[in-house]
């Protein structure tokens, strides 16, 4: 969303000297079958959502807060979330939307604390039975993301989002680089075997043998460039970047699933061949949409009460779209980013959420009659979680230094998407269906 390598040799190699002691109940991992998803032997189908700032509130630092992260995690529990996608990567960036602190710099691991505060999330969403989805790096800038590595390899050389001198699509054709950059792609490789060969400083168990992580995920929306001379030049790169992680993400862990972080059809340069072959490789485990009708102009802030229907017709549409692509696949998919503005696009707790629950509700609908049906829909991830977190400033934007963390990354209007605890009618209908979701019985395809 617009808000927001090679090197496979050592693959082989790091498959043949590793060894894997068994887990002690497999089936407290979950697992794909098919279309769908299972967990503990039976199907496991689950209403969750975005945090990504969950390590942040976890560190034990001035920017952490670990008694807001558990009333939070609270909070969620008790509206029937069983699944959270987090940031489980950030790299220090001159980028001016960037996050800041970081998990990373050039070198390597820059914040111990940091990674300590994903342990204790996580830590914490175990005790609480709700799994999670770590995505890698970030398409986009605000977390540093691929631009940022980059920028480590090319005597700090960079783009920013909005810069004048260069418009869009500059930003993601300049991004898509990343692909056939070597040595940025074993920089975020080096970061991939770090994680996934980590130890819970919480909880002593190693990360690729922790049941509380449901699933890895390459990066938070890939695209293969804008411009569509600029994605046919990265494709084959970017198909190698994708198998080539995923089969090294394989090759360390062979416990947890690996999925893309693709957003669809919109991430695609809006053709299937590209999201069919993407997912297509035996070692991405599920597909997954995200769903931005604001963004992608399908609604009107200024008129949402007049365009909503229309958007509506879209989002259905879209949805069809990508229930067919997994369908052809042969498996899950997850709805794991959908998000929409506030009545009259105001950003505070005060405005009302009556559109915003209307279009919720569709993508919820959608997701139990694929349930109900036997389809390929396993789960939905609404974007993102506000809870305590209000803006700091008049203007609703963030700045350095600022630790009132909220769904809504650095580079948006805080409270533009996010849901906050005082939304009651949202919690209400969350509610409603994470139970719903959770006893819908038709058998898994597959």
């Amino acid at each position: 969303m617009l808000t927001r390598r090679d090197i496979l040799g050592t693959s082989a190699a790091l498959v043949a000297t590793l060894s894997f002691p068994a887990a002690a109940n497999s089936d407290v991992f979950v697992r794909r079958r098919g279309t769908g998803f299972t967990r503990g032997g039976k199907p496991y189908r689950y209403a969750g959502g975005n945090i990504w700032y969950g390590a942040y509130l976890g560190a034990d630092a001035p920017y952490g807060d670990r008694d807001r992260l558990r009333r939070e995690l609270d909070a969620l529990a008790a509206t029937g979330i069983t699944n959270l996608r987090l940031l489980a990567s950030s790299e220090v960036s001159p980028l001016k939307n960037a996050v800041s602190p970081s998990f990373r710099d050039k070198t390597g691991p820059a914040n111990r604390a940091l990674l300590a505060g994903l342990d204790y999330c996580l830590a914490e969403m175990a005790k609480r039975d709700i799994t999670a989805v770590l995505y890698l790096t970030n398409f986009w800038e605000w977390s540093g993301g691929m631009m940022t590595y980059l920028s480590y390899v090319n005597d700090g050389r960079y783009i920013d989002v909005g810069d004048p001198a260069h418009p869009w699509p500059d930003f993601p054709d300049a991004t898509s680089e990343f692909y056939e950059n070597a040595p940025a792609v074993a920089l975020y490789h080096d970061w991939i075997r770090t994680l996934v060969g980590r130890t819970n400083s919480v909880t002593g168990t190693r990360y690729r043998e922790d049941p509380t992580i449901m699933a890895w995920q390459l990066a938070n929306e890939p695209r293969p460039g804008g411009r569509e001379a600029v994605v046919a030049r990265r494709l084959p790169a970017f198909y190698r970047w994708t198998q080539g992680t995923a089969k090294l993400i394989k090759s360390l862990d062979r416990n947890h699933l690996v999925s893309t972080g693709n957003e669809g059809l919109k991430g695609s340069g809006e053709r299937a061949d590209i999201y069919r072959t993407a997912h297509a490789f035996p070692e991405i485990d599920y597909c997954t949409a995200h769903i931005w009708p604001l963004n992608w102009s399908w609604i009107d802030a200024k008129d949402i009460a007049g365009t909503h229907a229309a958007g509506t017709a879209k989002v259905a549409e879209y949805l069809t779209q990508h229930i067919a692509l997994a369908k052809e696949l042969g498996k899950p998919l997850v709805i794991e980013e959908f998000g929409y503005p506030r009545d009259g696009g105001g950003y505070d707790p005060e405005a009302s959420t009556h559109f915003r629950d209307l279009y919720y509700g569709q993508i919820y609908d959608a997701v139990l009659t694929s349930a109900r049906t036997g389809g390929p829909v396993a789960g939905s991830n609404f974007w993102a979680w506000n809870g305590e977190g209000r803006a700091v400033h008049g203007d609703h934007r963030f700045r350095k230094g600022d630790t009132a963390w909220l769904g809504d990354p650095p580079h948006e209007p805080q409270g533009w998407y996010g849901v906050f605890d005082s939304d009651a009618s949202t919690r209400a209908l969350i509610k409603a269906h994470a139970a719903a979701i959770a006893t819908a019985g038709a058998p898994i395809a597959g």
